[in-house]
């Protein structure tokens, strides 16, 4: 899951908790027609104080304490226990009941082969696993089958230079090339600045001679649409020069359909090899494609306004390398248990828990699970909240970075995503606890939401980036190492965790969601039906889908 290309900031609010307030005064002022109707006056002072009761309900996490090692406290066993407000439900949501889910995920890939990944047994356990906890919570649950490519190097592949000195050169297959064996001269098309959009016109290609291998700078559109490009103008195959520092790890995406083998090199390679004259290249590549079937588990509330849909979700899958205790165990253990104890309240709003599939293949399940909604019932979803990674060993408190506020990397959410991101925030501030916002740049299952102008938000602790010595300072850890140094590995495992950043966010899991499931007015709220028509999605720039780069 998500990389650390994060934009960074601090939290810079002295007031925590006013927002919604705010907000909500400032929405109701401007319903209805002119001034003076007493009834409009009357349901709105209503409806703002409904909502500042529910934020006075949000502000009283903050005297709440909780022992990572404690006990589920008996008083949570009670039949009659209903856990509907956020005091009551963080003392039940323990870190000791959730590790047991992560044991549980940790049982099911020891029993198979080490891996939950997406069509295997490992997951088809799991995924019957977190059915049954939601079925017993007493939510309507149900299975969302769909098939989707999966794609193996079989064979790490070849990149020489044949001519005019023969030598090997290091580079990364994209995602979804087809196999293939071939020897050719290399034309090269400008890289940038020359040209900001190298190979993503047809014309780029004119005069392209038919026979050659396509050496193409990155930027500004899809790997794929450069392949399909270069092929039809007579490319044998296509190297993909980086325009930045550092490798690709890039996908074409499931969907491609080219028949040329498609690789990567680095920026300092590219620049090297569109310098050579007479240049001839061989590229070997072996890889292998098939349909897989797996599915999405999805739990419903059976009370709540259909109409304004809280939905919470994670992925259920790991990579066919690791059990995938932290990515993403941490956010199906916080959404499990946050859903066993709220299953007897309730709440104002429906509540929709959601374990993906397919994710560490490119989103493919969350992409399904929005794409077939039609679209009055996605327009019902008020708001998304993804949790991915939340217990990082060498962790930093993350937020999804709703508006943007930095103006750096990609672009905000859809319209709500700000109020959801500082929800997150005053959780964070309430304890002293400092933040650091990260981009929506399409690595995790959000990215089908704020696509669909579905307002957006979550929680991560860091994968494969490294920690630098201000974020060292500021969360501890150890600076220069990944966040999550078994990231995509064998070791990522239950002993694979830090406690407290596990222990503080699975108490924002639980604490933000039924903050929204109470809301009158949740970030999104038909938003779609009051105006008549559909959503505009988000103006983030999405770099990746999943894991890797789309472009």
């Amino acid at each position: 899951m998500k990389s650390m290309e994060h934009a960074q900031r601090t939290s810079l609010a002295r007031f925590p908790g006013w927002w919604p307030v705010a907000l909500a005064a400032g929405m109701l002022a401007g319903c209805g027609g002119g001034g003076g109707d007493a009834a409009s006056t009357e349901v709105a002072a209503a409806a703002a104080t409904e909502q500042a009761a529910a934020v006075a309900a949000v502000e009283s996490d903050a005297i709440v304490t909780v022992n990572p090692e404690a006990a589920l406290p008996d008083k949570c066993t009670r039949p009659n226990r209903t856990n509907d407000t956020i005091p009551k439900l963080m003392e039940c949501v323990t870190y000791s009941e959730v590790r047991k889910h992560q044991q549980a995920l940790q049982d099911i890939a020891n029993a198979n082969n080490g891996t939950r990944a997406s069509g295997t047994p490992g997951f088809d356990a799991s995924a019957r696993y977190a059915v049954k906890v939601f079925r017993d919570a007493g939510y309507d649950v149900r299975r969302q089958y769909f098939q989707f490519r999966t794609f193996e190097e079989v064979s790490d592949t070849v990149l020489q230079v044949v001519a005019p000195n023969a030598r090997d050169v290091p580079n990364n297959i994209l995602a979804y090339s087809p196999s293939g064996e071939v020897t050719a001269a290399v034309t090269a098309l400008p890289f940038q600045p020359t040209d900001d959009t190298p190979g993503c016109e047809a014309s780029d290609f004119n005069g392209f001679p038919r026979g050659h291998i396509a050496l193409v700078g990155r930027g500004n559109c899809t790997f794929a649409l450069k392949a399909t490009n270069a092929q039809a103008a007579g490319a044998v195959g296509v190297i993909i020069a980086n325009n930045i520092e550092g490798e690709i790890n890039g996908t074409l995406g499931a969907d491609f359909r080219g028949r040329i083998p498609v690789t990567s090199v680095t920026q300092e390679e590219g620049n090297t090899l569109a310098g050579l004259s007479g240049l001839r290249m061989r590229i070997k590549a072996e890889t292998k494609m098939e349909n897989v079937s797996t599915s999405n588990v999805i739990a419903e509330s059976r009370k709540g306004d259909p109409d304004q849909v809280v939905m919470v979700g994670a992925h259920l899958d790991s990579v066919p390398e690791g059990p995938g205790i932290n990515d993403n165990g941490s956010g199906v253990a916080a959404i499990l248990e946050t859903a066993k104890q709220l299953g007897k309240v309730h709440t104002r709003n429906k509540l929709r828990f959601a374990l993906w599939g397919g994710e560490e293949s490119g989103l493919v399940g969350a992409t399904y699970y929005v794409t077939t909604l039609e679209p009055w019932r996605r327009d019902r979803i008020a708001l998304y909240l993804n949790f991915d990674m939340i217990g990082s060993p060498n962790h930093g408190f993350f937020i999804y970075d709703g508006d943007n506020s930095d103006n750096v990397g990609a672009g905000p959410g859809p319209e709500g995503s700000a109020e959801i991101e500082k929800a997150f925030e005053g959780f964070y501030e309430r304890r002293g606890i400092a933040f650091r916002g990260t981009d929506f740049d399409g690595r995790s299952d959000y990215g089908p939401f704020i696509a669909a102008g579905i307002p957006s938000g979550g929680l991560f602790t860091g994968a494969e980036g490294i920690k630098t010595e201000e974020e060292a300072g500021l969360w501890g850890g150890t600076a220069g190492q990944a966040y999550d140094p078994c990231y995509h590995q064998a070791c990522d495992t239950f002993r694979n965790v830090n406690a407290y950043a596990f222990n503080v966010n699975l108490h924002s899991v639980a604490a933000t969601t039924l903050r929204f499931a109470k809301d009158p007015t949740p970030p999104g709220a038909g938003r779609a039906e009051a105006a008549g028509i559909a959503r505009a999605g988000s103006s983030a720039t999405l770099l990746r889908q999943g894991d890797k780069f789309i472009r």
